[in-house]
């Protein structure tokens, strides 16, 4: 239990992922006590957020890290019970769609019913000390699918991917729980979001680190699926700020969250060697059909009217500006100095 009652605790799983590394210094900048759940490993896997951890042997420390799984419901529950948290933000999943085809059975286990245990949690601790605990559930553009652009709140799901389909059920059942139980049980459905913390399998970071590598003469190749399909991209430190403006407001709602505007993997691929300078870039990126998905998504954009109107949200970082800040970043990791530090 925290020992400063003013101080709102919260509970993220999914801490050591871009957004929940965003998330948690979000949090801690605005006072609050901060949980987080990570997975055992054998090696470190916390660099995203090596630069605000805190040694367990501190006093007043304000980001605390738990072992934990969201396969399993006793943890989940024990650790609720043991932090008592004011807010839960969900952020774990097997969130790679791609890897969704390959690993299905999984990725519903954590990705949708991961989100179920958590709620079964939450409904019993309230109801035994009654006590009331706000939940946020990562939703995804994925859920859309096929469905024609511009989705918003009101746009029937049409999911192509194993990925897609878990988190249509972890929508429904998040909402279905806030109805059934009144748990304060929000869904952001965020559009894609990047940044230079973003995983280095995922496209956006798979071009830059690439394009990075080619231009220190480490690598000749990218290697990519189907560069025409379309995606509403945008900044992920501004989205983690809506998640938490969604938990903030009087009654528990859906809000969906992107740019409004959308941009091929192609366009990505084009201004990214664009900002390195690297003209003539089609001998540097050769089509890889492991790299295709068995139902592919063409074109996402979002209509994010809602959130502009009732969380007073809006994007500030532009396409461009982004790609730009993803190249800066991996040009840096791969330039010179850091060669010679190496």
């Amino acid at each position: 239990m925290s020992e400063d009652k003013k101080r709102k605790v919260s509970l993220v799983t999914g801490a050591t992922g871009q957004d929940g590394s965003y998330l948690i210094e979000l949090l801690l900048d605005k006072g609050y006590e901060v949980h987080g759940i990570i997975r055992r490993a054998s090696t470190f896997n916390t660099y995203r957020i090596d630069h605000i951890f805190q040694d367990p042997h501190e006093k007043n420390l304000r980001l605390i890290l738990h072992y934990g799984d969201l396969a399993d419901a006793n943890t989940v529950r024990k650790l609720i019970y043991e932090i008592e948290p004011d807010e839960i933000y969900n952020l774990g999943a097997q969130s790679h769609v791609r890897v969704s085809f390959d690993i299905p059975e999984y990725t519903a286990n954590i990705t949708g019913l991961g989100t179920l245990r958590l709620l079964e949690a939450i409904k019993d601790y309230e109801e035994h000390t009654g006590k009331k605990v706000k939940f946020y559930q990562a939703s995804s553009s994925e859920m859309f699918g096929a469905a024609k652009p511009p989705q918003n709140e009101s746009t029937a799901f049409q999911p192509r991917s194993p990925y897609g389909v878990s988190k249509v059920f972890s929508f429904y059942i998040t909402k279905n729980y806030r109805e059934a139980y009144g748990i304060f049980a929000v869904n952001g459905i965020l559009f894609n979001h990047e940044s230079p913390r973003r995983g280095e399998t995922f496209v956006t970071r798979k071009i830059t680190r690439g394009i990075a590598k080619i231009v220190a003469g480490l690598e000749n190749k990218i290697y990519l699926g189907n560069l025409e399909a379309k995606r509403d991209w945008g900044y992920a430190p501004e989205y983690v700020e809506a998640m938490w403006l969604m938990m903030q407001q009087p009654k528990p709602d859906d809000y969906v969250i992107g740019t409004g505007e959308s941009h091929s993997v192609k366009e990505f691929l084009e201004e990214a060697f664009r900002c390195a300078g690297v003209k003539d870039w089609g001998k540097y990126v050769s089509i890889d059909p492991r790299y295709y998905r068995p139902t592919e998504v063409e074109n996402l954009v979002a209509d994010y009217a809602k959130a502009r109107e009732k969380l007073d949200w809006k994007p500030k970082t532009g396409f461009k500006e982004l790609v730009k800040i993803m190249v800066d970043h991996d040009m840096k990791q791969y330039g010179p100095e850091a060669n010679a530090k190496k």
